[in-house]
């Protein structure tokens, strides 16, 4: 089950730019099939536009407290990072936490948590390398590979999408290989948290 990004600040676009919030907003209806490469039709702002209407919330992650939950998606992010394989640097800021959808989810006791950010291999050939060993680490330990696909943009930009239900996350990430300064676009989101009891939410 995919867990997808959500409304947040986007990982940076071409020339410095963000990504459509479309694409952040995210959440693609998945089936429980294997990697699937695709040319079609289908953009990140359609595909997340119509899968949004589609689904009824994130899938539960259990209980945890925000900082916990913030520290379990900081540590997916390294690992992701890790598994680039390559040098490179990774964008500011960390991960942020928001209100899971849905009426019967109170504010105060459900969230979720994302964390978008880039990464940018110090050698601009590497993102090739740092890609094909992601879509590698994506498939195994955990995690399941959804959908591999390019894109409508005019580079069709190769889209990631894996998910690790273990670890109650999903990543989506998106290669900007024609950009003056080629990275990575990395979107990791969890599924929706309840804090223990007595506590609240801490935005």
């Amino acid at each position: 089950m995919f867990y997808g990004p959500r409304p947040v600040p986007a990982p940076h676009h071409r020339d410095g730019s963000t990504l459509p919030l479309a694409l952040v907003l995210a959440g693609l209806l998945l089936s429980g099939c294997g990697m699937t490469e695709n040319d079609g039709n289908n953009s990140p702002d359609s595909t997340a536009v119509n899968s949004q209407e589609a689904r009824s919330g994130l899938p539960d992650a259990g209980t945890a407290t925000t900082e916990e939950a913030v520290a379990a998606v900081k540590e997916v992010s390294s690992e992701i990072h890790r598994s680039t394989g390559v040098p490179g640097k990774a964008s500011e800021p960390g991960p942020g936490v928001k209100q899971c959808e849905g009426k019967d989810k109170d504010p105060d006791t459900y969230f979720t948590v994302y964390h978008p950010w880039n990464f940018a291999p110090q050698k601009p050939g590497d993102i090739d390398v740092a890609m094909e060993n992601l879509k590698d680490r994506l498939n195994t330990g955990g995690w399941v590979t959804k959908q591999l696909y390019h894109d409508n943009s005019p580079h069709k930009a190769l889209n990631l999408i894996a998910d690790n239900d273990a670890k109650k996350v999903s990543v989506w990430i998106v290669q900007y290989s024609e950009d003056t300064t080629p990275s990575l676009g990395i979107n990791v989101t969890s599924g929706c948290y309840r804090v223990p009891e007595g506590e609240t939410v801490i935005i």
